[in-house]
């Protein structure tokens, strides 16, 4: 899941949330949504292995 954040810098947040924090887990920010969506296949790939 990709979010925007206020500094216009793009997150990715994982699909689960933590049960202890009630919170995702930050998977990376980049500055681009671009590079976002790029690293996001990359962790989606490597998922798969």
């Amino acid at each position: 899941m990709i979010r925007k954040l206020k500094t216009g810098e793009y997150r990715i947040y994982s699909l689960k949330k933590n049960p202890k924090t009630g919170k995702r887990r930050n998977l990376g920010t980049f500055t681009t949504r671009e590079a976002a969506e790029k690293h996001e296949r990359e962790i989606q790939y490597f998922k798969r292995q």
